[in-house]
């Protein structure tokens, strides 16, 4: 069974910085795409970013703008998300999810595993 847990989150500043971390296990954390959508109160879950199964290609948000990078170890079956300059609008639930494939991708459904969410506040 293939699980997806999410770590990292917390309360924040605007203008601070976090890092989201979300480890793997189940199934060979190589061979797939990651990727980390977000959901704030009352609001649909949303697409952040992706990325591939080797690193190699990312998709992010138009609203990233340069403030957030993913990147993967693949020797440690994790994928980190760096979070800059974070806004109040950054307010969200954080969740990590495991592709159905190699290639980053911004569809939901194309992810199959999602963890828990790890809560992100950001005060002004």
């Amino acid at each position: 069974q293939v699980q997806v847990v999410e770590s990292g989150g917390g309360l924040v500043q605007a203008g601070g910085s976090l890092r989201l971390s979300c480890a793997t296990s189940g199934r060979t954390f190589s061979s797939y795409a990651m990727g980390w959508f977000r959901q704030a109160p009352g609001k649909e879950r949303e697409f952040v970013t992706s990325i591939n199964w080797s690193g190699s290609r990312i998709y992010n948000a138009d609203f990233v703008n340069g403030r957030f990078t993913i990147s993967r170890d693949n020797a440690k079956n994790t994928v980190f998300l760096q979070m800059n300059s974070l806004k109040p609008e950054d307010t969200a639930v954080y969740y990590c999810a495991a592709s159905d494939g190699s290639q980053r991708t911004m569809k939901a459904n194309e992810y199959s595993y999602w963890g828990q969410g790890t809560q992100v506040t950001v005060s002004s």
